[in-house]
């Protein structure tokens, strides 16, 4: 199979989980605690993969100053984005409750969340057609993190979009846009990097590590700890140990 068909497949795998997330979302009743608590596992699942898949191998392929100059860039970039868009409305778009604006309470907000929604899912596809492009096939532990990270993550959102007053069948084609997009993204990286030096694939590794280790301090964890309170530190460390699981068999 060509390179570029496995990288916008496995992207779109891994963004599958957003829609299957949102489905649950709009379509049955989840505690709150209980969504937190998935948000809080795939909190962890990022931040394992981050540290021993991105960061590390951008790393060991280019050494300390690209790694940190692309994941300083990143989190800037990232930061900076959600900045412009939580000024109009899109702050709390992973949150479950009530912290949504909806659009009569904020004109465009529903825009907004929807161009954040893209911000979070972009870098994480990238590197999965990055990755193919360093290491000749996909990382099964990278793909596998932003799917188990992706599905709290749609299920969020759904149900705070659900509670803003945002109609299903608006909610579920965002998301299912944007799997879509993942997919695309994947394919892009694998296409825009293929024959790249090394060290421009590791800043750009390092850049998207970046950009999602912003994201889930920003979006994630804020969701996590509102709801699982006291437990949120023990799931999440049971997320970071999953993956690190993952990243130390042989996958």
């Amino acid at each position: 199979m060509p390179g570029w068909l496995q990288a916008g497949g496995w992207g779109l795998v891994a963004g599958s989980a957003l829609l299957i997330g949102a489905v649950l979302g709009v379509l049955v009743p989840v505690p709150q605690r209980l969504i937190a608590s998935i948000m809080a596992f795939g909190a962890g699942v990022l931040l394992s993969a981050v540290s021993f898949e991105l960061i590390s191998e951008a790393h060991e392929s280019a050494g300390l100053a690209p790694t940190a100059t692309g994941a300083a860039a990143g989190a800037l970039a990232y930061t900076g984005a959600n900045v412009l868009l939580a000024r109009r409305g899109a702050r709390h778009r992973k949150r479950s409750g009530r912290q949504q604006p909806s659009e009569r309470e904020q004109p465009g907000s529903g825009s907004a969340i929807a161009v954040g929604a893209l911000l979070d899912g972009v870098p994480e596809s990238v590197v999965i057609g990055a990755g193919l492009v360093t290491g000749g096939t996909v990382s099964a532990v990278t793909v596998a993190a932003v799917f188990l990270s992706n599905l709290p993550e749609g299920l969020s959102s759904a149900a705070g979009m659900l509670g803003a007053g945002r109609p299903r069948r608006w909610i579920l084609a965002l998301w299912g846009g944007i799997a879509l997009v993942s997919g695309a993204a994947a394919l892009a990286g694998y296409a825009l990097l293929g024959g790249a030096p090394p060290v421009v694939l590791a800043t750009i590794t390092a850049l998207a590590a970046g950009a999602i280790l912003a994201m889930t301090a920003d979006t994630m964890i804020p969701e996590a700890f509102e709801g699982a309170h006291l437990l949120v530190g023990l799931i999440t460390v049971a997320g970071f140990l999953t993956a690190f699981a993952l990243s130390h068999s042989g996958v």
